[in-house]
This record gives structure tokens, sequence and C-alpha cells, in this order.
């Protein structure tokens, strides 16, 4: 039962990691990616539809992002929505056929507040873990009854030790992206 608790805890906590790490991805560095396209949402027929499900998204330069659609239809809508991203500050060219996205440089203001914007999303993912580990020390506490308070002190222990280990996967990933982020 205790593994049982165990082993749930530490499968959500690998998820939210990998859900921070995906939030990092989405922040942009001095290359253009086609992860900071991900999450942006297109009218298309008037049901929000993900880019990367209209277009296909290659990198062209090191600042430059070349977007395909695959319905020639839905150029204009791709483009507005790719302009109206907060924080990104793509110029996008529409050709007719493609639309080219040109990446300004990051200056050094928004390279820190790049860095505050990952902050924020590392610390909400420690949120989270530190949600996942209160429910599973309230399940282990619930188990009181049935197997004795010396087991649950000892899942509590390992529980820790497992919260631990997922908080400094999160540190560890943002120590990376703020020196990718400050990288000139």
């Amino acid at each position: 039962m205790i593994t049982d608790v165990l082993a749930d805890a530490t499968e959500r906590m690998t998820k939210a990691v990998e859900v921070t790490k995906d939030d990092f991805s989405s922040v942009r560095t001095g290359r253009a990616n086609p992860a900071l396209f991900q999450k942006i949402l297109v009218s298309y027929y008037g049901t929000p539809t993900p880019l990367e499900q209209l277009a296909s998204l290659q990198n062209q330069e090191a600042r430059t992002l070349l977007v395909t659609p695959y319905d020639k239809s839905a150029l204009r809508d791709i483009e507005q929505a790719i302009r109206d991203v907060p924080n990104l500050g793509a110029q996008p060219n529409n050709d007719g056929t493609v639309i080219r996205v040109t990446l300004p440089d990051l200056t050094e203001e928004r390279r820190k507040e790049y860095v505050k914007i990952v902050r924020t999303k590392a610390e909400d993912g420690k949120v989270s873990i530190r949600n996942i580990r209160r429910k599973a020390k309230d399940d282990l506490d619930a188990l009181k009854s049935e197997v004795g308070d010396d087991e649950v002190t000892r899942g509590e222990k390992e529980l820790e030790q497992v919260t631990k280990r997922y908080v400094d996967a999160i540190d560890d990933a943002l120590k990376r992206k703020e020196a990718e982020l400050l990288e000139v």
C-alpha cells in the first residue's frame, strides 16, 4: 500500500518536471526554435487550433523560422496569431505561400526579463511537486491504522527523498535555462 502511494507520487512528480521543462522550451533564447510557437493558438474557421497542427515549422537561420501552412487559406490567420503573441517581438513576413518569422536580437534587459519568467515557471513546477507530496502524505497518514506508525514514518522519509530529487531536477533545468538565456 505504501509502495503504491510512493509509486503514484513519483510518477506524478516526473510528469510535473516534464511539464516544467516543456514550459522552459517556450521561453526563447537567442535562436529561433519551433518550440517557441508550440502554444500559439490560431483561429482556424472560428476554432482555436494549435499552430503545429496547421503548419510545419522549420529553422531557416539562427533567428528566422519558416512557417509553411498546410492550408493556404489559413495564412493570414497564422500571421495574425504570431503577431499577437506578447513577449515574442516576432516579425512575420507573408509572401503568399509561406511565412518567414524573424526574431529580434535579445537585449540585456530582455534576457533578464526572460530569466524572471523562467524562474516563475520553475517555482510553479516546485509548487506542483509540493502539492503532490502533500496529497501523498495525506494518503500515507490515512494508512496508519492499517500498517502502523513505523511503516508510515519510513514511507514519509522516502517521500521526502523523492520530493527533494524532483525539486533538484527542476533547479538543475532552471540553471541550464538561465545560462542559455544569459549567454550572448
